[in-house]
């Protein structure tokens, strides 16, 4: 590194908490609080109605996350938390979005553009349709900027959420 120039990563942080108010804010507040940005942030129950997965996005040196998930570790109300970004893991976001449909031209190419993404669309005017597509990161942009040559009027989308794959070992056979 040149100048001393520190490495920034992106970190996909999985953070298992105690469902019960007011834990959501202390877990952001802890990384605002040390002058890091939330890129991504998606929260919902788990199977178990009492404990929900927080999963986050947020930048940072090496030394700088270590540093995060410590003092994330350490709030009472946090069960668990893993560094995704370690491991293989497979993520999706939803996002929807409102596009200008104006010809019939238009219409047949987002109908096909949505078959092509496998969107769905939601919702149609005389002037806009309202499509849904879920995917990682790279395929939400690539889609997106298809659609903005059509006219974007309006666009949500919900934060980035991901799970650990699942390892397969192989099992070894025990000689005789």
């Amino acid at each position: 590194m040149e100048n001393g120039a520190k490495v920034i990563f992106r970190h996909t942080l999985s953070v298992l908490v105690d469902n019960e108010p007011g834990v959501l804010a202390r877990v952001t507040s802890l990384i605002s609080g040390r002058g890091f940005n939330i890129e991504s942030l998606s929260v919902a129950e788990t199977m178990d109605a009492k404990v929900s997965l927080i999963t986050l996005i947020t930048s940072g040196s090496p030394p700088i996350i270590e540093q995060i998930i410590k003092q994330l570790r350490k709030l009472i109300n946090v069960i668990k938390v893993v560094d995704l970004t370690e491991d293989d893991y497979v993520e999706k976001q939803l996002v929807l979005v409102k596009v200008r449909a104006a010809g019939q031209g238009d219409r047949s190419e987002l109908r096909s553009l949505c078959e092509i993404f496998k969107g769905k669309i939601l919702d149609v005017s005389s002037k806009t349709y309202t499509m849904e597509f879920t995917g990682n990161e790279k395929k939400i942009r690539d889609i997106l900027i298809l659609l903005d040559e059509f006219g974007i009027e309006e666009q949500v989308s919900t934060g980035l959420t991901a799970m650990a794959r699942t390892r397969m070992f192989k099992k070894e056979r025990k000689s005789a």
